[in-house]
């Protein structure tokens, strides 16, 4: 039973550049799976009814998904657990970290617009990473690049191995449908039906002369020199190459009008990973062990504005996790047990009594948990690879309502606990300044401080250049104490206490390492 629960189970996320049509392949994925009956319309960023992913009023008044949602449903006996992403580059912390609870990645593409930059970046973390990608190339309604060019480009400047898996039968307003490389079969787009499930017309074989008749002689042909084309070009499909993280599915649709999509939800059950193995400092550890451990990858507040919840998002590695059992958080050495641990079904949060392999449980938290933490059955286990990155605007937080400094003291502790953003206390005069790796947070910070905690803030701009954790061997020796005592003014404590040496420039940084060579500069909090 615990096995096949574990082979049932296939969680991956969503990456993309902004406005590549993430959110909206999440919301037609879980119309197909049947969680959702109907989609929110998310167009040109006015969104109609806000997507189902985007929770957040922020997010539903800017069009843009600015923290990682969870979504589960069932397909085809198939447990399936969706991490969708944010997709532009303020917020690519949280969807770096997002990276480390997943099993494998679909990456979506603009058929238009190309290989676009945060794309770049987000690949390069897969592949450094070895995590399975399928290629979704979106919006073939849309007049785009030849798709022998994107498959080009997605081999040049991602790095990719690619092999197609389906094929368009023209593109924008030629488009008339999709052939399926996988099944060997042809799906025809009917225009005048966009919006429902039912808009396809299906053919087993290309001399069918019904197909000829509908999409016209050139076509036809033009599709079969393309199939003979890739054929002689690409790779055959191998599962073990793109588990490996060697070769690359590529698929084509348009998710708004839901094309294309079943064919990659059908071939994504088939070939994709059930959860994998995952990297402990002390050891590896296997899914299919008996006891539980996990991590905490995301933790959200207010997810209920009407009660001040805060949930914690745990990835379960190996075991079951069940509902009211004691287990240990590693970093506290406490034992905690959960009496309504959460799964997402879409819109709906579920209590469960038990979960496995692969699932992601939202637990609720007082304060306890931050970012990375281990729970365990009672093994000391640290998984590793879950850092924060050195921000890159910093700003003085100030109170502008003295009446309400308690709210804004809970509410800045816990969005950063949250990794949002990271908290700095000035050694010197215990002032507060937030660093974030994107500009756009500090706006997220001050709006949810407001509608959520009832608290006024104002920023106030500050000159540094980079924030680098500080380690030394001996703390006491003379050369640390000197560092401590002519760099006091740009020494600050982040919040779990560690020194932070803010520099005001790559010069003074430099300069700093060379006079100091026994003190170690980490531009990541996780050494």
């Amino acid at each position: 039973m615990f096995l096949e629960e574990i082979a049932k189970r296939r969680t991956f996320g969503i990456i993309s550049h902004p406005d590549a049509g993430k959110t909206t392949l999440t919301e037609k994925l879980l119309l197909f799976g049947g969680a959702i009956q109907e989609a929110g319309a998310v167009k040109s960023n006015k969104i109609k009814k806000g997507a189902t992913s985007d929770f957040m009023e922020i997010e539903r008044q800017r069009g843009i998904s600015v923290a990682t949602s969870v979504l589960a449903f069932l397909y085809k006996d198939k447990k399936i657990n969706i991490l969708d992403t944010p997709g532009h580059k303020d917020f690519a912390e949280d969807t770096f970290r997002t990276l480390t609870a997943v099993d494998s990645v679909i990456v979506v593409i603009d058929v238009a617009k190309g290989v676009e930059e945060q794309t770049e970046k987000l690949v390069e973390v897969c592949r450094m990473r070895n995590i399975p990608m399928i290629v979704f190339i979106n919006k073939l309604d849309r007049e785009g690049k030849d798709s022998f060019d994107l498959l080009d480009e997605v081999e040049s400047k991602l790095g990719l191995r690619v092999t197609p898996l389906s094929h368009p039968i023209g593109m924008g307003y030629d488009f008339k449908g999709i052939y399926n490389i996988w099944n060997k079969n042809t799906k025809l787009f009917l225009e005048e039906d966009k919006q429902t499930k039912d808009n396809t017309v299906f053919f087993n074989s290309l001399e069918d002369p019904e197909l000829e008749r509908l999409i016209g002689n050139d076509s036809l042909q033009t599709l079969k020199d393309e199939l003979e084309l890739i054929a002689g070009v690409y790779p055959p499909f191998s599962q073990e190459e793109y588990l490996a993280g060697n070769q690359q599915p590529v698929f084509f649709g348009s998710a708004l009008n839901n094309f294309g999509v079943q064919e990659l939800l059908d071939c994504f059950i088939d070939i994709a990973p059930a959860p994998l193995e995952k990297e402990a400092e002390e050891r590896m550890i296997q899914p299919d062990e008996k006891s539980f451990s996990g991590f905490i990858f995301k933790i959200h507040a207010n997810m209920d504005p009407n009660h001040r919840d805060r949930l914690a998002f745990i990835k379960i590695v190996s075991g079951t996790f069940k509902r009211n059992i004691p287990y240990l958080h590693v970093r506290n050495n406490k034992k905690v047990k959960f009496s309504s641990p959460n799964a997402f079904f879409a819109e709906r949060k579920e209590i469960i009594d038990i979960s496995y392999p692969g699932d992601i449980v939202g637990l609720h938290d007082t304060g306890n948990f931050k970012i990375g933490d281990s729970l365990t059955s009672g093994e000391q286990i640290h998984f590793k690879g879950i850092p924060s990155f050195s921000p890159e605007h910093f700003r003085y937080i100030n109170n502008v309502d003295p009446m309400k400094a308690k709210q804004l003291n809970k509410g800045i502790n816990q969005l950063m606990d949250e990794g949002v953003a990271q908290l700095f206390t000035l050694s010197l005069n215990n002032r507060k300044i937030i660093g974030t790796v994107g500009a756009l947070q500090f706006e997220v910070i001050k709006y949810r401080l407001e509608h959520e905690y009832g608290a006024k803030c104002s920023y106030e701009n500050l000159n540094v250049f980079k924030a680098c954790w500080v380690k030394t061997t001996d703390d006491k020796n003379d050369e640390f104490l000197d560092f401590k005592r002519v760099k006091q003014k740009f020494l600050a404590k982040d919040k779990q206490g560690q020194i932070v040496f803010l520099a005001d420039s790559s010069f003074s940084l430099q300069m700093t390492q060379q006079k100091y060579p026994s003190i170690t500069f980490h531009m990541t909090s996780e050494f």
